[in-house]
């Protein structure tokens, strides 16, 4: 596995939109906060021409433009790491465009983003050997942030290699469920929070995982192995196509033993089911030594009486192997970054997990 060098003091940041752009509020001036604050610190910024765009469909331009822009930030010189300005829809279809010889060729630069950023987060693993980092985008660095942004940003400076869960996450509710009543506020949440940028309320939650092996509940789990992964709306459209080479992946890491952490966007629970089943049958599994799954954002979908927990057990709980679920990874706030491609020592224990990266 390729480790790019970290960002050193003063180093150069490009930005790219290989999904979408910062085009809308609050993400444009959020981004451009952001962009302050890091030159504020002294970093060199540089922002790829489609940041700013809306020209495409589901991304920021056209599938061409987008790949030019992600194969020239990745090889040249004028950066030291690259983070993607936003999620989106069809970052997919860029994925016919993209280098992915000349990138592998190159010297290694960390590239960071999550959701559809996926499809280089993880091809960046399985088709050039090169670590990437799973975690927020480049609107979140803002003068008030959360501690995971901090994290993200001490994992791109070669200052932090653990992380672990955070206290609580931020769950969407309903517009209205926040009108408080006598007694505390409504539907039952202690604390709420409200985005003031947006209007949007979320109920603050305390952190709380399970842990599983052989389908049955743990107290407890350590496992250790090669960590690769990311949203499943994105994975499983990758399986069976040609930039599936997991099987090889899997291969080459079989004696580490693949660790995958996944979570889903737009994914119901029937389709977090089909997702596994399809990457399973993919061959995608293949030496796998656990699973850390991520709080769905569908967080409270069911089908009937089956809900998430039934959606991944029901095809993992075969490997027994450890399975940790509703972890702060991916679309629910907020997310602990990963370091996608490095080897981990994961402890998780009660209410908490430590994930210890090695970069080997």
């Amino acid at each position: 596995m390729r480790y790019p060098a970290f960002l050193a003091e003063g180093g150069r940041i490009g930005f790219i939109a290989p999904s979408f752009g910062c085009t809308i509020e609050p993400y444009r001036s959020d981004f451009e906060e952001s962009l302050a604050v890091f030159t504020e610190k002294g970093y060199k910024i540089s922002t790829g021409p489609n940041c700013f765009c809306e020209d495409g469909i589901g991304i920021s331009n056209t599938p061409q433009k987008c790949a030019d822009e992600a194969n020239d930030f990745l090889v040249n010189d004028r950066s030291d790491i690259v983070i993607s300005c936003g999620g989106g829809e069809l970052m997919c279809e860029i994925l016919p465009y993209i280098d992915f010889e000349k990138i592998a060729a190159a010297p290694p630069k960390w590239f960071m983003g999550y959701s559809d950023n996926t499809n280089l987060t993880f091809l960046l693993n399985t088709l050039c050997d090169t670590a990437s980092i799973y975690s927020v985008c480049a609107s979140k660095f803002t003068k008030k942030r959360h501690k995971c942004v901090d994290d993200a940003f001490d994992i791109l400076c070669g200052k932090k290699l653990s992380v672990t869960n955070y206290d609580k996450w931020y769950k969407e509710i309903a517009p209205g469920a926040a009108d408080t009543r006598e007694g505390g506020p409504a539907d039952g949440y202690d604390e709420l929070y409200t985005n003031e940028k947006t209007g949007d309320t979320f109920a603050v939650i305390p952190y709380k995982q399970y842990i599983y092996c052989g389908g049955k509940k743990a107290e407890s789990a350590k496992l250790s192995g090669r960590l690769t992964g990311g949203c499943m709306d994105c994975l499983v459209t990758l399986a069976g196509t040609k930039f599936d080479r997991v099987s090889e992946f899997a291969k080459r890491y079989k004696d580490d033993g693949i660790i995958w952490f996944l979570e889903s966007c737009d994914l119901s629970v029937m389709s977090i089911r089909r997702a596994l089943w399809q990457m399973e049958n993919a061959g995608w599994f293949e030496h796998a030594k656990g699973f850390l799954i991520g709080r769905p954002l569908r967080f409270d979908d069911t089908f009937g009486d089956f809900d998430h927990y039934d959606a991944v057990l029901g095809i993992l709980s075969k490997y027994n192997v450890p399975i940790v679920m509703d972890l702060d990874i991916g679309h629910q706030f907020p997310q602990m970054p990963m370091i996608s491609g490095a080897y981990a020592d994961i402890s998780a224990s009660g209410n908490s997990i430590t994930v210890d990266f090695t970069l080997k």
